[in-house]
C-alpha cells in the first residue's frame, strides 16, 4: 500500500503548475486555526496617557494578567483569581435586621409596648391623637422629618367604624413622608364575615374595605404591606388590589404552644363548630385527632350535632376564628360533654363579643364540661376584649406581640 509520501501527485489530486503566478500566490490556503487563539498584541499606550485595564479588580489586574500569561510559557490568557463582588445587604434577608418605627393608635398602645419589648430592632414612636370642636380628628405626627429613610408601620386597631377615619388618615399619610417601606398591621379585619352577597341588594363591606386599603400610597420602595391575622373567608385575599401586599398569618401556632404546656396534651382532641371552620385551620391542626360539628334546622331552631369524630375521655379544644355572640360555641360545648368528653375548652383568633357576651362563658371550675370551659384562648387582636376579660376565668389572652416583631422583619 503506497503511503502519502511516495503517492504520486495525481493520486493526491494536484494540478499541473500553470504559466504565469501560481495557483497557491493566487488563492492562498487559509491558515489552520489552533484550538485556543492566540491573544492579540497589543499596542503600547500613547505616552503620557494611562493605560485602562479591561478586567474588574482595577489597573493592576493588568499587570498581573500578562505576568500569568508569561509564567506559564503557554502565551494562553489565564484570568487571575477576583474576588466575588459584595452583594448589598437586603432587609429581611438571612442575618440582617431591619430597624422599624412603630407608629400605634391609642387602643392599641399596649400590644405595641409589648412587640417593642421583644425586638431590640423596633422603636416605638406615637402619635398625638386629637379632636377639633366638631369632633374631627386633629392628628400630628411627631418628628416627621426623622422618619425619612425610615422603616415605618402602623398598629392598628378597626374595632368600631367610628375609629376607622382618623386611623385611614395617618395611614395614608405616612407613605408620603418619604419612608423608606411601610407595612400596616391589621390583626382583626373587621367586616371579613360580610364577604358575600346572599340577596340582590346585600353589600359586601369586606371588598369595600380592601378597596381602601389596596390604594394606601406606595412609600420610597414600594408597595405599602398589609398584615392580617385569620381573615374570615379565605377567598377575601383576592379582594385587595396589586397596589398593597398583604401578609397573612394566623394565631394557630399561639394554640399549639400554648396546648404542649397543658398536663394533659396527650389527650387532646380538636373540634370544628362547622365546615367552615374545618377548611380554615384543618391543615394547621392535623396531627390532633378531630371533631366536626355542624349545624342543622329543625322547626325555627338551628342545632349543632357532632357530623364525624369521637370526643369520650378527651380533653376537646373548638377552634374558630372568632366569636361574636357565642351562641355556637355554647351548644357546640354541650354537645361534646353530652358524647362524654372529659373537658371542653375553646380558642379563637378575634374575641369580638358584642354587648358584653362574653359573660356567657363561664368556667367548669373541675366539675365538668356540662357546666362549662377548662380555658377560653384569645389572642389580643380585639384590644376593647383584653380589658374586659382581663383576669377572669375561663379566658386567658394569647399575645401576638412575637407575630407581629417576626412580621415586621419580613
Amino acid at each position: 500500500m503506497a503511503t502519502a509520501a511516495s503517492a504520486s501527485p495525481g493520486a493526491l489530486g494536484a494540478k499541473t503548475p500553470a504559466r504565469g503566478p501560481s495557483a497557491s500566490a493566487r488563492h492562498p490556503a487559509p491558515k489552520p486555526t489552533p484550538a485556543f487563539a492566540r491573544p492579540s498584541p497589543r499596542r503600547a499606550p500613547a505616552p503620557g496617557r494611562p493605560r485602562a485595564s479591561q478586567h474588574l479588580g482595577g489597573a493592576g489586574a493588568g499587570v498581573a494578567s500578562s505576568s500569568s500569561a508569561a509564567a506559564n510559557g503557554s502565551g494562553l490568557h489565564v484570568p487571575p483569581a477576583i474576588a466575588p463582588l459584595a452583594l448589598p445587604k437586603m432587609a429581611g434577608a438571612m442575618g440582617t435586621h431591619k430597624n422599624v418605627l412603630l407608629f400605634y393608635c391609642e387602643e392599641m398602645r399596649e400590644l405595641a409596648q409589648q412587640v417593642v419589648a421583644r425586638n431590640d430592632d423596633i422603636e416605638l414612636r406615637s402619635i398625638s391623637w386629637r379632636t377639633f370642636a366638631d369632633g374631627f380628628p386633629n392628628l400630628f405626627i411627631s418628628n416627621a422629618h426623622s422618619i425619612r429613610g425610615r422603616h415605618v408601620a402602623f398598629l392598628a386597631s378597626f374595632s368600631s367604624p367610628s375609629v376607622i377615619f382618623e386611623q385611614l388618615s395617618i395611614i395614608y399619610a405616612l407613605p408620603k413622608l418619604f419612608i423608606s417601606s411601610f407595612t400596616l398591621i391589621l390583626p382583626f379585619f373587621p367586616t371579613g364575615t360580610s364577604e358575600r352577597m346572599e340577596d340582590e341588594g346585600d353589600i359586601a363591606t369586606a371588598f369595600t374595605l380592601a378597596r381602601i386599603l389596596s390604594n394606601i400610597p406606595i412609600s420610597r420602595g414600594g408597595p405599602s404591606s398589609l398584615v392580617i391575622f385569620d381573615i374570615h373567608a379565605l377567598q377575601e385575599r383576592f379582594y385587595f388590589g396589586d397596589s398593597v401586599l398583604p401578609c397573612f398569618e394566623s394565631g394557630i401556632p399561639l394554640l399549639k404552644s400554648r396546648l404542649q404546656e397543658l398536663p394533659d396534651s396527650h389527650n387532646i382532641t380538636i373540634a370544628f363548630p362547622d365546615d367552615g371552620a374545618w377548611k380554615r385551620f384543618y391543615k394547621q391542626l392535623q396531627h390532633f385527632p378531630m371533631v366536626v360539628c355542624n349545624k342543622v334546622r329543625e322547626g325555627e331552631q338551628r342545632i349543632v350535632r357532632i357530623k364525624e369524630g369521637d370526643p369520650r375521655g378527651r380533653h376537646v379544644v373548638i377552634v374558630d376564628d372568632l366569636v361574636q355572640s357565642g351562641g355556637t360555641l355554647i351548644e357546640c360545648q354541650k354537645v361534646l360533654a353530652a358524647h362524654g368528653a372529659a373537658k371542653v375548652s375553646a380558642y379563637v383568633t378575634h374575641g369580638i363579643f358584642p354587648n358584653n357576651s362574653w359573660e356567657k362563658f363561664q368556667p367548669d371550675n373541675g366539675e365538668g364540661p356540662e357546666h362549662g370551659l377548662s380555658h377560653f384562648w384569645l389572642t389580643d387582636s380585639c384590644p376593647l376584649t383584653v380589658k374586659a376579660v382581663k383576669d377572669r376565668r375561663p379566658f386567658e389572652i394569647l399575645s401576638l406581640a412575637g407575630s407581629i416583631s417576626s412580621a415586621l422583619q419580613i
